[in-house]
C-alpha cells in the first residue's frame, strides 16, 4: 500500500459509508460548490472527492472526466492526513512524491494542487474539496482559509443530506416495529403494479390482522401488546423474500405484497404465516402468550387495478373470512350436556 493511511481508518470508513453517498447521482448542492471554487480561485479543475478504501470517488467534478481515482494516484490521500489544514503542492513536477504521478506525467498534466479535507462533526476526514491547475502557482494564506471554509460548507451539505434521508425514512416507517408504514407500502405497491402491468407477472396483496390481540392488551397491558406486535413483525419478515414487502398499517393490522413466480403458492405462504405467528410468544421467561392471524388476499388481474382497489379487495377478503368464522362459531355453539 503506497498511500498514507489515517490512524482511524476503520472508523473513518465506517463514518463515510454511513452517509450512503458513494456512487450516487450528481446533486446540485455539491455541483454549486465546485463552481464556486473554480470561480473563487480561478482554477480550471475542481473536485469534491470521498475517499473509499482504495479509491477517491468524485461526487462532483469540473474540468476532469474520470469519476474515480485510484487511491495510490490520489493527492487527496495525502490531504486526509492533516484534518483542518489545506495541503498545497505549488509545483507537482518538482515534488518527489508526485512528479511521476500519471495525472502529472500524462493528461491532464497537472502541476498544481490544493486540497482541504472534508471533516465531519466527529473529526473524521471523509474526503476533500480540491483544486488543480496545469501551471505551477502560489496559494496564499487567505486562499487556504477560503478553501477550508468551502470544505466546511461541503460537510454541511453532506450532513443535511443525511438528516433529510433519515427524516424521510422515519416518515415512511412504523416506529414500533421498524416496518414500512402504510404510506411507504402504498408508494412501493404502486411501483409494483406498474411492473406487473409491463410484465404480466402476478402480484398478490395480503391484508392481515391478529386474533386475540385485544385480550393480551387487556390482560397484560399495552407494553406487552407492543412486544407482541414487534415479535409478529419479525416473524412476518422471516416468511417473505427480500423483494417482497411487509408493512404495519396500524393497530394490529399488517400487509404484505409478493411477486408470484410460476411455482409460487400464496396459499402455502399464508399457511406458513399462520403457523409462524401462532407459535408461543414469551413476554418473560415464565409468561407466554399466543395470537392467531387472519389473512385476506387480493391478486392483480388486469391493468385497471389500482393500489386502492387492490387493498380494498384484500380488506374485503379479510372481512369475509372473519365474518364466516364468526358465523361458524355461532352455529357450532356450546354442545349441550346429556342427562
Amino acid at each position: 500500500m503506497s498511500f498514507p493511511v489515517p490512524p482511524n481508518e476503520a472508523q473513518r470508513l465506517s463514518a463515510l459509508h454511513a452517509y450512503e453517498i458513494l456512487d450516487t447521482s450528481p446533486e446540485s448542492d455539491f455541483d454549486v460548490m465546485t463552481r464556486m471554487a473554480a470561480h473563487a480561485f480561478n482554477m480550471p479543475t475542481v473536485v469534491i472527492g470521498l475517499m473509499d478504501s482504495n479509491r477517491l470517488w468524485l461526487k462532483s467534478r469540473l474540468g476532469i472526466q474520470v469519476t474515480e481515482i485510484d487511491r495510490n494516484a490520489s493527492m487527496c490521500a495525502h490531504a486526509l492526513m492533516s484534518p483542518g489544514e489545506t495541503l498545497v503542492l505549488e509545483n507537482l513536477r518538482e515534488d518527489r512524491r508526485f512528479r511521476k504521478n500519471p495525472f502529472v506525467t500524462q493528461g491532464p498534466r497537472f502541476n498544481f494542487y490544493a486540497g482541504a479535507p472534508l471533516v465531519d462533526s466527529k473529526g473524521f476526514a471523509l474526503g476533500t474539496i480540491a483544486v488543480f491547475d496545469q501551471t505551477a502557482r502560489g496559494f496564499n494564506a487567505a486562499q487556504r482559509t477560503s478553501l477550508l471554509d468551502l470544505s466546511s460548507l461541503v460537510v454541511s451539505c453532506l450532513e443535511n443530506r443525511q438528516k433529510a434521508k433519515q427524516l424521510s425514512q422515519m416518515a415512511m416507517s412504523d416506529h414500533l416495529t421498524g416496518l414500512p408504514n402504510r404510506a411507504h407500502f402504498e408508494r412501493a405497491l404502486n411501483a409494483e403494479l406498474a411492473h406487473s402491468r409491463r410484465t404480466g407477472e402476478r402480484l398478490t396483496v395480503f391484508f392481515m390482522d391478529l386474533d386475540g390481540f385485544k385480550e393480551i392488551n387487556d390482560s397484560h397491558g399495552h407494553a406487552a401488546g407492543d412486544q407482541v406486535l414487534a415479535e409478529v413483525a419479525q416473524r412476518l419478515m422471516a416468511q417473505v423474500r427480500q423483494e417482497d414487502m411487509v408493512a404495519r398499517f396500524g393497530g394490529d393490522e399488517f400487509a404484505v405484497f409478493v411477486r408470484q413466480r410460476a411455482h409460487d403458492s400464496t396459499e402455502l405462504l399464508a399457511q406458513r404465516i399462520e403457523q409462524a405467528v401462532a407459535a408461543p410468544i414469551f413476554l418473560t421467561p415464565s409468561l407466554r402468550v399466543s395470537v392467531g392471524i387472519s389473512i385476506g388476499l387480493a391478486t392483480f388481474h388486469d391493468a385497471s387495478n389500482t393500489v386502492a382497489s387492490l387493498i380494498a379487495r384484500a380488506d374485503q377478503s379479510l372481512y369475509q373470512l372473519k365474518k364466516s368464522r364468526k358465523k361458524l362459531a355461532t352455529l357450532s355453539g356450546p354442545i349441550p350436556l346429556g342427562n
